[in-house]
This record gives structure tokens, sequence and C-alpha cells, in this order.
């Protein structure tokens, strides 16, 4: 039974919606019919005071399943099913019986549009029972009246941050801005609230079917609103640079709507959903952010059988940016931090970091001082290896120097028990090199967290030749554990993540090699979704640095044996370095960082590197994104990357790959398997082998097969 139907001696009718098997409600064929079914039997009631709409399940309701939107393509059929069950939300408001919604946990998207077709909204007092329409981050708009109602509701000033940033709430929040009435501290009071004002309030109408209603703040005629939104699409525009359909959707439809009457404002969103809905840029967004993330997150790359392991003390190496980092986010998580450096000034130094992150938090109320003091309370600087004794993991983050990380593990792995893990933040150098100084190299990984860590929710779990099972399964559980994502992959040169994100920078100078304008190329970056262009991310990444990780990788790779190739970009970094500028740490690198003011391209460059006939801008962007691209495929012909779920939520989480693109490889499904392997065939002719199709995609293209989503 999906809901229940219970009549009291009141004639209240409360109904639970308590879907079989499943750990949270959706809107589903099997909701819509039972939702259906029921108010056909509402209908029917000859005695009825009121109808409560409430769960059985921890939340209240999750939204609409997703997987059916992978698949959609039809958007005249889409808007006729969305339009059925906006009918019985219609027909649940203008009832002519009071219905109250009875939230007892989060109500995310259609739980919310539910609730909203309800007169009277009580919400469960809980810090997780959040509210919220955040479609738009799936690429998606709300489309169960969402839209529709909350303008109404709260007025376009109001609704439209909401409903274009996706913005989820907590009861207190939600109950200032009167999307819900009342709280409720139990759920057995949140029933009671509900029967309540049923029997206070027996003819109830919604705002906006009130004679004489008025919408809060005006209409789009409204002078006031009208000059708000005069700039709203170029606000828009410069957020989305044009790459996300949804934003945009979701302002139109909530101006449109205020000009015509509540009925044909409905049918004007569900037109909207639909034409988003099956657009790619929602199916992108579906499977990396909701199914692929979920996936992951899940524990699809942990080893299966192995017990759940939790810290809770644990050793970091070295109190740099990102040793401070780590440091924090263990902290947070509620562990004990022994924080390791080679004086206890820099260590010192590395724990004050959590109070610069922190202490805002305390100053906008969101901390309590003693909160803030106990965190810093867990973290323990030190110079003393035995201080390390006790610490179930140990986190290297020093210099990305061999001999210095050498005498860092050897010297920890001595204050260690036999079962303890030592894992290195390195970003380039194989963990399997780096695990023959270990006396336990099973015991031996990598995590790779990403700067700044109390900002990037990624760590890449780099798995050594000899690393085991149990220590894969453990080190996943504590990236878990501090609430970060982890991706997994197999250990070679630059890993994953480096390794493809080089392939950016690298493509950057190239193209400023070849004589194209820094400012094309940084703008074509960002036109292209990269969350700034790639000679500005060299700058911050520092030039200085990439140097030495080519230094140290040519040495390795000529103590192995194996060739050294060139690269143009090499050219480049070379000829900044001669001049002094060595990024923005040094201050002065593609970018002048002048003490006062913003950025700007330091005007040198134009003489450095000469100006070439202009490529086509169409060019540009393409091969800074199909580089990407192109070399994720490799990575996973390599066994380098182990599934496509961590290749996309990797490059989205992990250098910020376009997000409207659902990741590198689902970047190459959108564009279209066989398109995008003619495209490379073109820009390979023209520009480089660089850009020559893998053998896999050429295999796909014959099959017919493009990456699973799912």
């Amino acid at each position: 039974m999906v809901f229940r139907y219970e009549k009291d001696t009141d004639n209240i009718v409360t109904i639970t919606m308590d879907m079989p098997q499943r750990s949270a409600n959706v809107i589903n064929a099997e909701f819509n019919a039972a939702l259906a079914e029921t108010f056909a039997r509402l209908k029917a009631e000859t005695e009825l005071t009121g109808v409560i709409i409430t769960s059985a399940k921890k939340t209240f309701l999750a939204g609409a399943d997703l997987e059916p939107m992978l698949e959609v393509r039809d958007p005249a059929a889409l808007f006729q099913e969305i339009q059925q069950v906006k009918r019985i939300f219609r027909g649940m408001e203008t009832f002519g019986k009071p219905f109250v919604a009875a939230i007892n946990g989060a109500a995310m998207g259609g739980g919310l549009e539910l609730a909203l077709a309800c007169h009277y909204r009580i919400l469960i007092d809980r810090p997780d029972a959040q509210v919220g329409l955040p479609e738009v981050t799936l690429g998606l708009i709300p489309g169960g009246g969402g839209i529709t109602r909350l303008t109404r509701l709260l007025g376009l000033e109001t609704a439209l941050p909401l409903l274009t940033e996706g913005k989820r709430l907590s009861p207190a929040e939600a109950r200032t801005l009167g999307i819900v009435n009342e709280l409720a501290a139990t759920p057995e009071e949140l029933i009671a609230k509900a029967k309540a004002w049923i029997q206070a309030n027996p003819e109830p109408r919604q705002p906006w079917d009130t004679k004489g209603y008025r919408l809060p703040g005006g209409d789009a005629r409204t002078p006031k609103v009208a000059q708000m939104l005069a700039a709203a699409p170029a606000v828009l525009l410069k957020k989305t640079r044009g790459n996300f359909p949804a934003p945009l959707a979701i302002l139109s439809a909530a101006v449109e709507g205020t000009l015509v009457d509540f009925d044909t404002a409905d049918r004007i969103e569900s037109r909207y959903l639909a034409n988003v809905a099956t657009g790619q840029v929602a199916k992108n967004m579906i499977a990396a952010f909701w199914f692929q993330l979920n996936k992951i997150n899940g524990g699809g790359s942990r080893p299966a059988g192995i017990p759940p392991a939790t810290f809770s003390k644990v050793g970091v190496l070295g109190a740099g940016m990102m040793g401070s980092g780590i440091a924090y986010a263990c902290a947070m998580a509620g562990l004990e931090v022994v924080l390791k450096d080679v004086t206890l000034e820099q260590a010192e130094k590395g724990k004050s970091y959590t109070e610069k992150v922190l202490r805002p938090r305390v100053g906008k109320g969101r901390m309590t001082e003693a909160d803030l003091a106990a965190t810093l309370a867990r973290i323990h600087p030190t110079t003393k290896a035995e201080d390390l004794r006790g610490c179930e993991l140990i986190i290297e983050a020093v210099f990305e120097d061999r001999a210095i990380k050498k005498e860092a593990t050897q010297e920890a792995e001595a204050q260690l028990a036999p079962t303890a893990i030592f894992a290195s933040n390195t970003s380039t150098l194989p963990i399997t090199s780096l695990a023959q100084v270990s006396e336990r190299p099973e015991n031996f990984i990598g995590l790779h967290f990403f700067s700044p860590v109390d900002k990037m929710p990624l760590v890449e779990i780099i798995v050594g030749e000899k690393t085991s099972p149990e220590t894969l399964a453990r080190s996943f559980d504590f990236v878990r554990q501090i609430k970060k994502t982890p991706i997994v992959v197999n250990d070679r040169r630059g890993f994953y993540t480096s390794r493809v994100f080089a392939t950016y920078t690298s493509e950057g100078m190239t193209l400023l090699l070849e004589g194209q304008p820094a400012s094309v190329i940084e703008a074509a970056g960002m036109q292209a979704g990269m969350p700034v262009g790639p000679l500005a991310v060299s700058d911050e990444v520092s030039l200085k640095l990439m140097h030495y990780v080519r230094q140290q990788t040519e040495r390795d790779l000529a103590a192995e044996g194996k060739p050294i190739p060139e690269q143009p970009s090499n050219r480049v970094l070379d000829a900044m370095l001669a001049q002094g500028r060595a990024g923005k740490a040094a201050g002065a690198g593609f970018y002048e960082y002048p003490p006062e003011g913003k950025k700007f391209l330091w005007s040198g460059l134009q003489e450095l590197f000469p100006a070439q006939t202009a490529l086509p801008f169409e060019d540009i962007r393409d091969r800074l994104l199909f580089i990407q691209a192109l070399e994720t495929v490799r990575c996973l012909e390599e066994n380098v990357v182990r599934s496509v779920a961590d290749a996309n939520i990797g490059s989205l989480f992990g250098w910020g790959f376009p997000a409207y693109t659902g990741g590198t490889l689902q970047f190459i499904n959108g564009y279209g398997v066989r398109a995008f392997v003619e495209r490379a065939q073109a820009l390979a002719a023209r520009y480089g082998e660089r850009f020559t199709p893998p053998a896999r995609l050429l295999a796909m293209v014959e099959a017919g097969e493009s990456f699973p989503a799912l």
C-alpha cells in the first residue's frame, strides 16, 4: 500500500505516504496512481472535515524518481504527464475542505510542491528537516507548481533567488519566509497542530484564490519589480555563461506566470519543464550529480566484504596549506589530529588556519564560541614524532620531494601500530614508488586532497601495486567520515585528476605559443564553463611548482629508461620563469597582481609570444574541452580511473570541469560519441596527434555504444 488512509471520529482523514520497499517516498507512476485513487476516495466522502498529508518515512517526500528522466525525449508527452499530477494538486487547494501538510522530515522538490498545494504547512523542527526546490542543481526546474505557488506566496524578488539557486532552508528559515506556517517539536505535536488548524479553519482558500489577492511586491509590470527584472537575465547569463538552460527557464516561467491567472501560469511552468527536462544538459547533470555521485558516496568503489572502519585519531605531516586544510577537515569531523611540522611555530600556524576559517561562522551566528574552542582543541601541534603514537592513519602532506617524503614516512612509521595506514597527499609522484621506503607497503595508499581543502569536496584515493583491499576499504571509510567524496584510481604518474587537469593548462599555454591572444584563450576557457581560464589557474597552481614537477618527472623517466615527451607548453613555462614570473604566489605570472584592485593580464605576453593568425574561437574552446575528455578516455583505457562514475565526478569536483556537461566522459555522451570522434579527428588533422581519438572511442562508434550513465 503506497498511502495509508485513516479517518478519525472527527472526520479528519490522515493520508500517510509509505511506499513499500523504499527508504523514501518518491513521485513516480506508482505514486501518481495512488494519489489519483486517494483523491477520488476523498471526493466520494460524504462527511469530511479536512485532510492531513504526512509520511511514515524519515523524510516527507523526496521528489520525482529521476531515472525515467534520463530517457524521456518527447516534450509533449511529458507535458501531459506533468499536467495529470498538477490537476490533483490544484484539486486539493480548490476542494473546499482544509488540507494540511504535516511535514515530518525533509521535503525537497516535488515534496515541497505537494506541501505548497496544501492550505497550511507544519514542519517538524529538526535540523535535517530541510525544505527547498533544488531542481536547478540537476539541470531541471520545479514543475509541480513550485514556481507558480512560491512566486505567488513570496513575490518575485524573494522567490527568484530560492528558485534559481536551489536553496535548501532550515525549519527556522522556512518559517521566517512563510514557506511553512508553523513548526512542531515532535511528531505527535505535528499531527495535533494539524488537526487543531483544520477544526479552526473549515473553509480555507489559498491566498491566490482569495478575492482581491495581489502578488507580494507586485507583478512584472510594477516599476520596482520591472527594474529588477531588466537586469536579471544579464545577471543569470554572467553566472551561467549561457550553458545552463534551467535558471533562465525558471526566470521566464516565474515572470510570465505573474501576468496571467493561476491555471495559465501553471501550464506555462509545465511547458518550460517539459522543454528543459528533455534537453541534454538535464540528462548530463542528473546522470552525474544524482546517480553517479550517489553510487560513489554509497560505496560503489569500495571493496566488498570488509567491515566498516571508523577513525578517532589521525596524524598530519606538514602544516602548510594542504596539511592545515586536512587537519581542519578531520577536526570538523570530530577526530583528534596530531599536526606535525619541523617547527612548533609552523605547526601552530597550521592550527590557526582552522580558526581563520571558522571565526566568520561564529560572527554570523552559525557556530558558537564553545564549538569553535572544541574544534581547535582537537588539533595538537607538535614537532615530536612520538606524538604520532596511537594514530590510526597518517597523512603526509610535505613538499613534493622524494627525499623529504622518505624521511617523513620512515620517521612516522616507527611510531605506528602494525594496522595503521600511511597515506601520501602527493598529487603527482607514483604511490608504488613512494611505498618502496615503507615497512608495510600493503598499508600505504594515496589520499590526494584538493586545495582549498575546506571548500573542495573530493579526495582521490590512489591504490599502489601492493596496497591491500583492507587499506583501500578503510581509507574509503575515512574519506566518507570526514564528509568528502572519494574516487578510487590506480597508480600511474599524475594519477587521474592531475594528469587530465594538466592537459587544460598545457593546452592554454600551447595556444599562447601559437600566437593566440591571452585574453581570447582565457575567455574561451570561461565560456566553455571552466571556473577560470587556463593561464589564470596556472598562476594559481604556481609556474615554479609546475616546473619542479616536470623536472622530477623527467628525472624519474630517465631513471626508468623511458623517453621524455616534448610538449610545446614547456617552452612557455621556461620563458615565463626566465622573466621571473612564477605565478600568483610570487606576485607575477601570466597576470599582474597589484596590491590594490583586480588582477590583469601581463602586457609583456604580447612581446614574449607575438600574435599570429587568429584561430576560430570555436576551435580554441573545443581544444580546451576535448583535450581533457580525450585524456580521460586514455585513463580509462589504461585502467588508471576505475569507473565512468569516478571519472565524471573526479573531473567535476576535482578541477571544475563544466557542470553542465556531467563530467569528462558524459560530455562525450552528450556531444554524441560519433560526432565527438569526428570533431576530434578534425582537431587532430589541424592541431596535432594529441587530439587523435583513442581506440576505445573508435570501437564504441562501431558498436553504437556510449558511456553508461547509471
